[in-house]
């Protein structure tokens, strides 16, 4: 199967439904900002095209999530799209869904199984060796404009679990290694947040206790880099001091931005996420031929074109 990238801005890759399919979705969790704007987007497409979907929260727990998608393929439902809370643990969905000859679509998160997926199934998202690689060298831009040769920052990541942020993390060292950098990074510290602003301002709490000085935080997503700049603020920290990044561009981070917080963000398309997954699906249970790997590309923001994306997600 070919690869093909999508434009970001697609709203469907498939005209009004000619008849409408039953779809069980299974999120690995709903209390999250970024898999919210997917969720309602892949919502809104469904009554758009006049499909039924059946969403469900796995609450972050992989036992669940294989239960839901078990009880998906008992109630007869012609497809299943999938983000699954733990991208390692993906095969028994896999094998579950491909025993039973019900098409499985993952979404934003790539499965570990991606290369050998069945062919009634595939996978809509964005390739994460461009998420971190244009945050860090964005980020390094801005160093160099400020005429730094040297710098000490922090890392924060995601569940450790998710292959998004162990790419995300890699692309910081692909970027440094590569001497894609126009300064020298040097990582005081890198820890999971678990992609939770509260979690990530306790551990920005506790790096800034230290006393080390830094010149800014490289996140996997927005949600830490708005809990390390909660905390900084509170430390009384000037953010003009400081650099810090974030990835998917979402309305708060995006108000951070404006308020000359957050530095650098990576849009990721939440809502043509959605939008094509269902697309998938539904061309799958219904014979056609779909990629395996469907992209939908991510893009750079900064202050500079920030307006663009105000209306996006």
């Amino acid at each position: 199967m070919k690869k093909i990238i999508l434009a970001a801005g697609m709203a469907t890759l498939m005209g009004t439904a000619a008849m409408a399919e039953t779809v069980g979705v299974s999120m690995a969790l709903f209390d999250d900002n970024f898999l919210t704007v997917l969720r309602n987007g892949l919502q809104k497409h469904a009554e758009e095209a006049g499909h039924d979907v059946q969403i469900e929260d796995a609450q972050n727990d992989v036992a669940r999530q294989l239960d839901q998608i078990n009880n998906f393929i008992a109630s007869g439902v012609d497809a299943i799209i999938v983000n699954p809370v733990d991208t390692s643990a993906t095969q028994a969905m896999t094998d579950a869904a491909a025993a039973a000859g019900v098409p499985l679509v993952y979404v934003n998160r790539q499965p570990i199984n991606l290369d050998t997926l069945p062919d009634n199934q595939a996978f809509v998202g964005s390739n994460e060796a461009d998420s971190g690689t244009l945050e860090t060298i964005a980020l390094c831009d801005n160093w160099a404009k400020e005429g730094k040769s040297e710098v000490n920052v922090y890392v924060m990541q995601g569940e450790l679990s998710n292959q998004a942020a162990v790419q995300r993390t890699q692309d910081i060292y692909d970027v440094i290694n590569a001497g894609k950098c126009k300064v020298k990074i040097n990582v005081i510290d890198q820890q999971t947040a678990n992609w939770s602003r509260d979690q990530a301002q306790n551990l920005m709490t506790n790096w800034l206790s230290t006393g080390t000085p830094f010149d800014g935080v490289i996140a996997n997503n927005d949600e830490m880099a708005i809990g390390a700049i909660q905390a900084m603020k509170a430390a009384g920290i000037d953010m003009a001091s400081v650099q810090v990044g974030g990835v998917d561009a979402t309305q708060d981070a995006l108000a951070a931005m404006e308020a000359g917080d957050l530095d650098v963000t990576v849009f990721q398309n939440a809502a043509a996420q959605g939008a094509g997954a269902l697309d998938t699906a539904v061309k799958i249970a219904r014979g056609e031929n779909v990629d395996r790997a469907v992209w939908i590309p991510f893009e750079l923001v900064t202050p500079e074109n920030m307006a663009d994306y105000l209306k996006k997600n």
